[in-house]
């Protein structure tokens, strides 16, 4: 026992392990741990028999968290997009504007890749969709295999980057910060991460064009009666878009300042999204003005993009937008989501009451999920930190040459190797409430940690052997060899070793942009408001100067305030006397308080 004693802390993590290896779920090896070492302590004489006896409280604030609803309302919010075929009408239409251009179909994979991170912020439904559809596509033209597969696995981990993910959310309720400004700071690094896939294909195009050949003049469905494909039209479209959007963008300040009551200049985050969303609705308007009227005045293919790309578009940008404004919070944004993703389906004549039921279930397993994982690492470092273990991690770290910066580069090293064997939720729930006193210790914006630690979670997802983006594509890539239903060909198989090896690119990419935002933090806190520094000194000149109040500013000037009260002790009362706390006075100490 005093062994035990002695070495509380790694032997709890050892224990911890031993209970992960057992086969446990780790909600309930969390738990468990926690209860049992708690026991054992109490035994040990390192902690007081009642030590149990505050983590009931614990558990119903844990409940009781409005943040954590979001992760319902926005799982509902893609499982219901996703199941009303929404992927694979945006694939089709997506692949027929960029198709005709070497690596277009990539291209097209990353941006709906994109669009589905940012609608149903699950991977597990972003890689199946794309799967699915896109692969048998790619394999039908010629793509590598390699380029093939890694492309649909790389762009279906984007839902942990980009708003509104699950993960964010998680995130931010471990650090102790606004989800809001999760979302804020990690907008600008996941479309940064979509850019550097687009430009790796380009340069696939480039060095190795049979690799990501064009497609086919015969598979492009949407032409016009003359033949032409329907870009200029699209062209035209986007232009006049882009050109309000502009507009937009130099009248956002003026033009939501006073509707909201700020006076403090619109962040920049905000003013893309909302730009970009009056931007599409234009479009939409346009659109729908030129089918009812029959003015002909767009493509086919324009208007196939407009009505299938524009409405999640719409939706996204509008929950967004409203966070970002303040007018909702994430929790409010979800639900919002969610009745617009309703919406949607409902306008596709695809909800249905098995959608719905199933939806629901799906939602139900994956926050129950959560919320235990949740009350088991609450119980563990209840238990942890009762015997110090935060202090027993933060002399793991002091040792480290480099600072911050060495901090950060073994935290992400910590956290790679991890994600090669444990789940994402895990890594957040155990890991990342031991890292974030360290690193708000050694001055590190929790914002920027957390923006750095999903971008790094999301090559969890890719590497070998337990990466669950290749797993998922693996069950829905052909196992042997098929005859293409279009061309008549005979297709080979796609092997595991050609999906493992696709996401080796990808991984680099996703480490290169962790090394970008790590050496520049302004891509991520540049994005969120200031943070207002006051001066103790200053506020107490401000109240000393407030016309009305007289604040004695020394010794003297209050023994001459009690002799003038004690000359006057004798005169009548007034008829209304000023209340005994000065509520000035009280703000003035209160800011003196550390």
């Amino acid at each position: 026992m005093e062994l035990v004693a002695n070495n509380f802390v790694p032997v709890m993590f050892a224990g911890l392990l031993v209970f992960l290896l057992m086969g446990f779920p780790v909600a309930f090896s969390l738990a468990a741990t926690g209860l049992f070492f708690g026991l054992i302590g109490m035994e040990a004489g390192l902690f007081p028999s009642n030590l149990f006896q505050a983590l009931p409280l614990r558990v119903f604030g844990i409940m009781q968290n409005d943040t954590l609803l979001a992760i319902p309302f926005f799982t509902l919010m893609g499982i219901i997009l996703e199941r009303s075929r929404m992927a694979e009408d945006l694939l089709s239409t997506v692949a027929q504007v960029f198709g005709p251009v070497r690596g277009g179909l990539a291209v097209a994979v990353i941006l709906v890749g994109a669009l589905l991170a940012a609608t149903t912020g699950v991977v597990a439904a972003a890689v199946i969709s794309m799967g699915l559809i896109s692969l048998p596509i790619m394999l039908r033209y010629g793509y590598n295999r390699s380029i093939a597969t890694g492309t649909i696995t790389a762009s279906g981990t984007l839902a942990q980057a980009i708003p509104p993910s699950l993960v964010l959310i998680v995130l931010a309720d471990q650090l102790g910060r606004s989800v809001g400004d999760m979302y804020a700071g990690a907008l600008i690094p996941g479309l940064l991460l979509v850019g550097l896939y687009i430009a790796f294909v380009a340069g696939v195009a480039i060095v190795r064009p049979k690799w990501v050949p064009a497609l086919p003049a015969e598979a492009r469905i949407y032409n016009e009666p003359d033949g032409s494909s329907g870009h200029r039209s699209l062209l035209v479209l986007l232009l006049i878009c882009a050109a309000a959007s502009v507009v937009w963008s130099r009248m956002h300040e003026s033009i939501m300042n006073p509707l909201i009551g700020r006076e403090v200049p619109a962040p920049g985050d905000e003013t893309l999204i909302m730009s970009i969303t009056i931007g599409s609705l234009l479009a939409l308007v346009l659109a729908l003005i030129n089918r009812i009227a029959r003015l002909g005045l767009l493509s086919r293919l324009a208007e196939q993009v407009t009505f299938v790309l524009i409405p999640p578009l719409v939706l996204i940008f509008l929950v967004l937008g409203t966070i970002f404004l303040g007018i909702a919070t994430p929790t409010e944004g979800g639900a919002m989501g969610a009745l617009g993703a309703l919406i949607m389906a409902a306008s596709r004549r695809s909800l249905s009451c098995s959608l719905l039921k199933q939806a629901l279930e799906n939602t139900t397993k994956l926050s129950i999920f959560v919320l235990f994982i949740l009350i088991g690492s609450t119980v563990f470092s209840f238990t942890f930190n009762a015997a110090d273990g935060h202090v027993w991690v933060e002399h793991l770290f002091d040792k480290l040459p480099g600072g911050p910066m060495g901090f950060l580069l073994f935290v992400n090293l910590l956290v790679f190797v991890l994600g090669m064997f444990i789940d994402f939720f895990e890594i957040a729930f155990i890991v990342v409430p031991l890292l974030a006193p360290v690193a708000d210790k050694l001055g590190i914006d929790l914002i920027w940690f957390g923006v750095i630690l999903a971008m790094n979670l999301q090559t969890s997802f890719l590497t070998p052997p337990f990466g669950f983006a290749l797993f998922y594509l693996r069950s829905v890539a052909a196992r042997s060899d098929y005859t293409d239903a279009v061309t008549g060909q005979r297709i080979p198989a796609v092997s595991t070793a050609q999906i493992y090896k696709g996401s080796i690119a990808f991984i680099i990419l996703q480490l290169i942009m962790v090394a970008v935002v790590v050496l520049n933090p302004g891509l991520v806190t540049g994005n969120l408001e200031a943070k207002v520094h006051v001066d103790d000194a200053e506020v107490s000149d401000m109240l000393r100067n407030m016309p009305g109040l007289d604040t004695p500013s020394s010794h003297e000037d209050e023994e001459k305030a009690e002799e003038e009260e004690a000359e006057g002790a004798e005169m009548p009362e007034p008829e209304a006397s000023e209340p005994a706390d000065d509520p000035a006075k009280a703000l003035e100490e209160s800011l003196k308080k550390p």
